[in-house]
């Protein structure tokens, strides 16, 4: 080994000792931060999602100021984690997500949280807001739209009726993997994966896989154990992640089988918190219009956003199921309930809907 290489691994080994100190002390002072609050009577959930959102955004703005080299999404992955870590010293969370293991939505969870959350795997979407509700969980992450195949209506349905509040939003990259134990693709006898999944990659499965039976089941990681139980003479392929397929022994066939490459999905964080304003903000809602069909009806319940100059970013209907006909709007906009624009519009759409709910105000996704 040459003197400037040694030299340079001299220097890395110095500095994550200074790196492991300065963690250490951080994580102390959050230790601090969980006595502090028992001492005032705080000793539940101690996450806050605006003020994590800012240390990330934050350490993004640092990093390019330095310059890189590391990408800002990098920068912010590590200091998730140590966030994560700190967080599990002063008050663990347990989160519900679809399950099993190997879902798209544990990787939203781990995204969100970061790797020292305790992950609570249930069946069903409805499961996710019935274990925050009864405090089984501390917070939900739940599947919202996806930007090829729009959104999931269960989940919305859900959120027009549940007492929890939105309190973040991931925005997660997919990519399907075509997972089986099998070697060709003739091979191939059924596939299994949850019915969006197999919208996502319609014209590849068209085009490799014509003919062949589609499965849909609960999630993609439910796919995933179904082929690896069913063991090589089932002839069984799934699509799921390639975390997926390394948790339940597959290999991968065919990679990135996704007919969109920018292929991704958003989840929503819900919980009983009201995050403050970051700046950096969405908020959603639904609403619905007076019954009788008036013409114009619809334009007046979205007319204080224009006149406040607010961007909508998404507007769904649903049927409301008070009557024929009769449907709720889903609405996100563009900043915090607290800021006076939003409120002000907020205040007068009330006034002009029949049924109104604030669903949640939170900070954007940031990563």
């Amino acid at each position: 080994m040459n003197d400037e290489l040694k030299s340079a691994r001299v220097r890395i080994d110095a500095l994550d000792e200074q790196i492991q100190t300065l963690i250490s002390q951080r994580a102390r002072i959050a230790q601090e931060v969980r006595d502090i609050k028992a001492r005032g009577g705080d000793d539940g959930d101690h996450y806050r999602p605006a003020r994590e959102a800012e240390v990330l955004r934050s350490a993004m703005a640092r990093n390019r100021a330095l310059g890189g080299p590391l990408s800002d999404e990098t920068m912010a992955k590590l200091m998730r984690e140590v966030m994560s870590a700190c967080l599990a010293l002063e008050s663990p969370l347990a989160v519900a997500y679809l399950g099993p293991e190997g879902t798209y939505t544990q990787a939203a969870v781990y995204k969100h949280f970061g790797q020292q959350v305790s992950a609570r795997a249930v069946t069903a979407i409805d499961e996710i807001f019935r274990d925050v509700e009864s405090g089984s969980a501390t917070y939900g992450v739940v599947p919202i739209e996806n930007s090829t195949e729009g959104v999931i209506v269960s989940t919305l349905d859900l959120l027009a009726n549940t007492p929890l509040s939105i309190c973040g939003e991931v925005w997660l990259p997919v990519h399907h993997q075509l997972l089986s134990t099998q070697v060709r693709l003739e091979d191939i006898k059924v596939l299994y994966s949850h019915p969006q999944s197999f919208a996502q990659c319609r014209r590849w499965l068209d085009a490799k896989l014509p003919g062949v039976p589609r499965e849909p089941v609960g999630s993609n990681g439910v796919a995933a154990k179904r082929v690896a139980e069913g063991g090589v003479a089932a002839g069984a392929a799934a699509i799921a992640s390639a975390a997926a397929g390394e948790l339940y022994g597959l290999q991968i066939m065919a990679a990135n089988i996704e007919d969109d490459p920018n292929n991704t999905t958003r989840f929503l964080i819900i919980g009983r918190q009201n995050p403050e304003a970051t700046g950096a903000d969405r908020t959603s809602l639904v609403c619905s219009a007076p019954a009788g069909g008036e013409a114009g009806a619809l334009f007046r319940l979205l007319e204080p956003f224009a006149k406040a100059g607010i961007n909508l970013s998404k507007i769904e209907s649903r049927p409301s199921r008070r009557g024929i006909w009769d449907y709720n709007f889903f609405l996100d906009l563009e900043g915090h309930r607290s800021d006076a624009p939003v409120a002000t519009a907020l205040e007068e759409v009330r006034k002009r809907a029949a049924f109104y709910k604030i669903l949640g105000s939170y900070p954007r996704a940031v990563l």
